[in-house]
């Protein structure tokens, strides 16, 4: 019996994953059905409910899961899930396309056959629809009202630009996967399915993993939040984004080099592991701590680090929106609920007064005495060719990104807001 907590959603690791002479049939079944462009989010949730990372789903949600998911965090069958997974393709597509119907889903920029799915269902969405899930999804306590919501939302917040572009008809029902892309060799011994990074903990016999959720390079604050975790828990899972995220943010090969870098000189590396999963940045906020952790209990964690503006954006949320969430789910019985707890922790930052890093639980100087620490800002000052404070990042980490700066040839400017710069 494994002493790690179990998978989410009381099923165990639901793997669609094919292997051997199944994959080969299957495979060769596909080339014979029609065809379906995928965009790069849905390529990664088809990996994700492949490989059990999105236990217990087994393919793309229906009308009936989205709307319950957007409203009251529950599928149809009442499985706490916080953001809707469905699978968007064109009118021409959905009209050739009849229930019942086996299709073979494609990803163009990958040129091959990732999946082959039954439609079970086809259900349309209207741009009204589609602001009605971005105000249930992705509006925060920044912007309380809808008014002040869609006053910026269209232009600046990338989630719901990604809603509003989705193409009209969803199309649900389950999946066979029949590929991970190139994520296997490109990131050969960071790439963990649930069942390995699994495998990894009860080796080392943990029973409480945290894990740390990486979209930016890992700064002093990052180091300091693994610690604190370190201390409460048998070991940390740094599980970096390997899939896509927006125009500025760091190539997820430069990330793992960084965070290589820091846990071989600054950590015990028997209480910490590096793994990376394949999924497209969502920018839910609040919302997306919570699919953080439900993917994280598939994975084998029982905490999720949750600092200051847990995958935010802009201003949309409060600072600490992403941890007050979880005390406001509902909590289904028999394995449906979220077990994965958060574990909050509070701003932190190196502070010059203390002599180290502190939060603000535990510092009690003023906000000059402090280097603030965010990944955006780390972006912009490197962007920009220009000095960090002292403390702000470890010098070989900060030599890593440098390098990868100089070799640009292409700027992207680099927004800052509230929560990066302490205002």
């Amino acid at each position: 019996m494994s002493n790690l907590i179990p998978p989410h959603g009381g099923k165990g690791l639901t793997v669609c994953l094919l292997e051997g002479a199944e994959l080969e049939a299957e495979k060769k079944k596909a080339e014979g059905l029609k065809k379906v462009e995928i965009s790069p989010r849905v390529k990664g949730d088809l990996i994700m409910i492949g490989i059990g990372g999105f236990s217990p789903l087994t393919g793309f949600m229906t009308k009936a899961d989205w709307k319950g998911v957007c409203e009251n965090f529950l599928t149809a069958d009442g499985t706490f899930w916080p953001v809707p997974v469905c699978l968007d393709v064109t009118k021409e597509d959905a009209d050739a396309i009849a229930d019942g119907d086996e299709i073979a889903l494609y990803d163009p920029k990958g040129d091959e056959i990732m999946a082959t799915m039954k439609v079970t269902e086809k259900f349309e969405l209207t741009d009204a629809d589609k602001k009605w899930e971005c105000e249930k999804v992705f509006m925060g306590e920044g912007t309380p009202t809808a008014e002040e919501f869609w006053k910026i939302a269209e232009e600046d917040h990338p989630g719901v630009q990604m809603v509003m572009n989705q193409k009209p008809v969803n199309l649900a029902g389950p999946v066979k996967v029949l590929s991970e892309g190139n994520y296997p060799t490109k990131y050969a011994g960071v790439y963990h399915r649930p069942a390995e990074s699994r495998k990894l903990f009860e080796e080392r016999g943990w029973s409480e993993v945290a894990a740390l959720q990486l979209r930016n390079p890992m700064h002093r604050s990052h180091e300091y939040l693994c610690k604190i975790a370190v201390e409460v828990c048998d070991g940390v899972y740094i599980h970096s984004l390997v899939g896509n995220l927006k125009p500025g943010d760091i190539p997820a090969e430069v990330r793992v080099e960084c965070i290589d870098a820091l846990v071989k000189n600054y950590f015990v590396e028997k209480n910490v592991i590096q793994g990376g999963y394949p999924l497209d940045m969502r920018y839910a906020g609040p919302r997306e701590g919570l699919l953080h952790a439900a993917f994280r209990q598939n994975y084998g964690c029982s905490k999720m680090i949750i600092g200051r503006d847990h995958a935010g954006v802009g201003d949309f949320y409060g600072m600490f929106e992403a941890q007050t969430i979880f005390d406001k789910i509902p909590t289904p019985e028999g394995g449906k609920g979220l077990l994965c707890q958060p574990l909050k922790i509070d701003w932190t930052f190196y502070c010059y007064k203390c002599d180290g890093m502190a939060s603000l639980r535990t510092c009690p100087h003023a906000k000059e005495d402090r280097v603030l620490l965010s990944g955006t800002m780390l972006r912009k000052m490197l962007s920009e060719g220009g000095e960090l404070p002292d403390h702000f990042g470890r010098d070989e980490v900060v030599a890593i990104l440098r390098k990868y700066y100089e070799g640009l040839t292409e700027k992207v400017e680099i927004k800052t807001h509230k929560a990066a710069t302490g205002n």
